[in-house]
């Protein structure tokens, strides 16, 4: 906490620097929005998408979807993610048990895309990045690395904004699949405190949640709105009992445990974070504003079971024909002297054998310590903070006069501290710990932001919005080296003990470092009412990165009013998306599920000589294109809007496949100075391997009418087709199983159906949620003859029944999955490896039914 706090006083003094050097300017006019705007008008104007005034949904060019905070609050869930699923058709977050730094922060798609085809803003600024890249990410997000959403909480929330289309000319990387902008509450006065407690059908994963919000004056022409969310959520476990640990209880061995994994959600613990919303009125039509946050959480999940017969480089280096024993005197120089211990029969420990071994103080093997054999437990502590302060106002006099402007500056950070239990380092023999600190990564990124717009008559039906600016950006990726016995290779590594912590070696000092990337950009925007029912808007933007050089992007939209009730919408588009600097430069050490076995795998960097032996090349940028064409019908409470899009993107960055290393292939590499080849069994980088093609059709109604008396009933319809085909690829690091999971492993079809009723008294609301048929992937394992399958398609049904008790006090219960839809069950003959019962790639939660009950007080 020291070092957190610490960090956050540099961010501090670094934001404010650059506020003081820039002087008083203003924040980027679409948020000029009035803080005591009423409900109402929340929930019909968005800023994104536009540098011009904040639009409505039904006068926008391109589609946009509002959710209002409280619309998001009624789930069961505090995450987030979990939230927006339930809110938004195309968007999907899935769980990610046993999926290494994946199960720490969820990966996240918006049609189709990987989470990093996102852009994500806060108050209309640029998130940063999360410090974990999903390398396991469920197939779209292998090797994603995008924000963490999860760490903002609803109760912080006024509104969310999606926009669903590629904006990477008007906002930069990322934005190929659309822009999610987290508008924070901005109230001056008032406030509201709610705790939350729910479970799963099954008993487990008991989630309880306090959250609380309030507004208060910052003199008379500010406010300041605090919120703070904190979090505690069990594990949960839909484990199944291995055959083989099963066969070892049979046998004897005791020491196994019963399951002897556990196969669910990772435990939650002290998940506490907190936003702070600051608005002040300068006079002279100029505003100051900063928000910023300070999140924290520990995650314990668990890796697979490790048979103590066979395991690989741990317990044996024949498949389980023979233990794996270590000799002294062989470390030191002297002949082996060491017998063979058969390990293939029922319980090794009893053989006569064996205990000859244990009885030779110059022979081991690893089942002296963990006899039952081990399931590694992997934990995580991760802390991210962000801070943004800035200006905006309107310049009166000179040249500039009525130009509106905003300059700010912002910095944020994620860290990523790793830890594994339960779990050794077989290199080191006996004298091996069995808790490792494995070392951090770290994400920090600055920035700075002018934006200018102006009005100019030019003799159309409206004036000419003409808006530019200019953004430079700085991002990097550090490294930190895990403690010493996380990596080190022991004195038994040359008789093919593995080395490091297993299940996720620790980063040595040859992948400790900062790699650092710097970028400028310059943007212009037009828009303007040609008549009075055609609207036009186009955008040009230029970036400079210091790797590897420049883009320009451009964007064409259009919206024309046929009538009062229906309007025509389009846009034509391309974009980008850089390379992370951390995808350029990360190494991980991975287990990986490969034609039903376990292997171990090392990601390293594409130029790194292992990965460049085997095809690795610098990255470029992603490239893309993108069409859209919609229409709007809007009569009364009655509106329809229909979207189809079409995105390309080529040269699409993702890992590869794992590529096996070769005994062949030993000697070369050592000469290129990789160590201790014969103990790798595969190897992945990032790579420039494919291009693709996106496209799908949004369908979104919503009617409100007055059924029963004295109350308001609301309908609301959202259905995504969505559909991503894989036009080019490199077989030689991207496997046809890779390609199935890109094409196939999302519904091509998802659908919500809501109808929320309110009273004076009561409030309500039922959602039907429909999932279409998907290709079912286990942990990774797509390959032909692999735990995978076309998946059937599913309903869920969630609900949510409120009483007002006062005007204050509002107690509710509901429950997500209300019938207890199962997930897909995997084939009884994968328990063996697997120790779980859902695939758990589902496109929604494999674990099942989950109520709660809440309570809020507002006041």
């Amino acid at each position: 906490m020291k070092t957190s706090i610490s960090m956050i006083a540099k961010q501090v003094r670094f934001v404010l620097a650059a506020s003081a050097a820039v002087g008083l300017a203003s924040i980027n006019p679409t948020f000029a929005q009035e803080v005591n705007a009423s409900a109402a008008d929340v929930e019909k104007i968005a800023v994104v998408g536009s540098r011009g005034a904040p639009r409505s949904v039904q006068d926008s060019p391109v589609p946009i979807d509002i959710i209002g905070g409280e619309e998001l609050n009624k789930a069961g869930s505090a995450d987030m993610l979990d939230l927006l699923v339930g809110a938004i058709p195309s968007f999907s977050a899935r769980l990610q048990p046993i999926s290494d730094a994946a199960t720490l922060i969820r990966p996240v798609n918006l049609r189709g895309l990987p989470s990093d085809s996102t852009l994500v803003l806060v108050n209309g600024k640029r998130r940063h990045r999360a410090s974990v890249i999903a390398f396991q990410g469920g197939g779209v997000n292998d090797g994603a690395q995008g924000p963490d959403i999860s760490v903002i909480p609803s109760i912080a929330i006024k509104q969310v904004e999606v926009l669903r289309d590629g904006a990477a000319a008007q906002y930069g990387s990322d934005a190929i699949a659309g822009v999610m902008n987290f508008v924070l509450k901005d109230a001056a006065e008032g406030g509201s405190f709610e705790v939350k407690h729910g479970e799963y059908y099954e008993g487990d994963g008991g989630t309880t949640t306090y959250a609380g919000n309030l507004g208060l004056p910052l003199s008379k022409d500010g406010f300041a709105n605090l919120s703070f969310q904190l979090k505690n959520a069990d594990a949960t476990s839909r484990s199944v009992q291995r055959p083989d640990a099963a066969g070892l209880i049979t046998a004897g061995n005791t020491a196994v445990g019963n399951p002897a994994q556990i196969w669910g959600n990772p435990e939650i613990k002290d998940d506490i974070t907190l936003f702070g919303n600051v608005g002040l009125d300068l006079g002279d039509d100029k505003e100051f504003y900063m928000f910023g946050n300070y999140s924290e959480r520990d995650v314990v999940g668990g890796f697979y079971y490790r048979n103590p017969h066979n395991r690989g480089s741990v317990y044996s280096a024949d498949g389980g024909e023979t233990l794996l024993i270590g000799d002294v005197g062989q470390s030191q120089g002297l002949a082996r002297t060491c017998a063979e211990v058969p390990a293939n029969v029922p319980n090794v420990l009893v053989t006569d054998e064996y205990q000859a071994m244990v009885a030779d103080p110059n022979c081991f093997a690893m089942n002296q310590i963990f006899p039952g054999g081990y399931t590694p437990a992997f934990g995580g502590n991760i802390v991210d903070t962000s801070l943004a302060i800035g200006t905006k106002g309107e310049i009166k006099e000179g040249v500039l006069a009525d130009v509106t402007y905003d300059l700010s500056g912002s910095v944020g950070r994620s860290e990523s501290s790793f830890n594994l239990k339960n779990t050794l380092n077989p290199s080191l023999g006996l004298a091996t710990p069995t808790e490792f600190d494995t070392g951090k990564y770290i994400q920090l990124e600055k920035m700075f932001n002018l934006d200018l717009v102006k009005s100019v008559e030019a003799g159309l039906a409206e004036p000419l919005t003409v808006a530019g600016g200019l953004e430079w950006r700085e991002e990097s990726f550090e490294i930190i080296a895990g403690e010493e016995s996380s990596w080190k290779a022991g004195a038994y590594a040359d008789q093919g003990f593995n080395i490091g912590s297993h299940g996720f070696k620790g980063f040595g000092p040859e992948s400790a470092g900062v790699d650092t990337r710097r970028s400028v950009a310059a943007y212009v925007d037009l828009e303007a009412y040609f008549t009075d029912d055609f609207l036009m808007g186009a955008a040009l933007r230029y970036e400079n990165f210091t790797t590897f050089g420049n883009t320009t992007n451009y964007k064409l939209t259009f919206q024309y009013s046929l009538s009062d009730e229906i309007s025509l919408r389009g846009s034509t588009s391309t974009g980008f998306r850089a390379p992370t600097v951390g995808q350029a430069n990360v190494v991980n050490t991975q287990t990986s599920i490969v034609g039903g076995d376990l292997i171990q795998s090392f990601l390293a960097p594409p130029t790194d000589p292992l990965s460049a032996f085997y095809g690795g090349k610098e990255l470029t940028p992603e490239d893309s294109t993108s069409y859209a064409l919609g229409g709007v019908y809007q009569l009364g409470d009655l509106f329809v809007s229909v979207d189809y899009y079409n995105i390309e993107v080529k040269d699409r960055i993702a890992q590869s496949s794992q590529i096996s290393v070769e005994a062949d292939d030993y000697e070369q590499l050592r000469a290129l100075g990789v160590r201790n080849p014969e103990l790798i069994s595969a190897v992945t980088y990032f790579a420039n391997d494919f291009d693709t093609t996106t496209q799908g059709v949004d369908v979104v109604v919503s009617y409100k009418a007055e059924i029963f008396d004295s109350s308001d009933t609301n309908f609301n319809l959202a259905y995504n087709w969505n559909k991503t085909a894989v036009d080019k690829f490199n077989p030689d690091t991207t496997s046809l199983g890779k390609v199935r999971r890109l094409e196939e492993g999302q519904p091509d079809h998802r659908a919500t159906f809501t109808v929320a009723q309110s009273w004076d008294n009561a409030s309500a609301f039922i959602r039907a949620n429909y999932f279409g048929e998907y290709f079912a992937v286990h942990a990774d394992d797509a390959e032909a003859g692999g735990w995978n399958e076309m998946a059937d398609s599913a309903f869920t049904i969630d609900a949510e029944v409120s009483y007002f008790v006062t005007d204050q006090i509002t107690v509710s219960a509901g429950a997500t999955n209300l019938f207890d839809q199962k997930a897909q069950k995997l084939s009884p003959d994968s328990y063996a490896v697997v120790g779980g019962e859902y695939y758990e790639s589902g496109p929604f939660d494999y674990n099942g039914g989950f109520y709660y009950v809440k309570a809020s007080y507002s006041f």
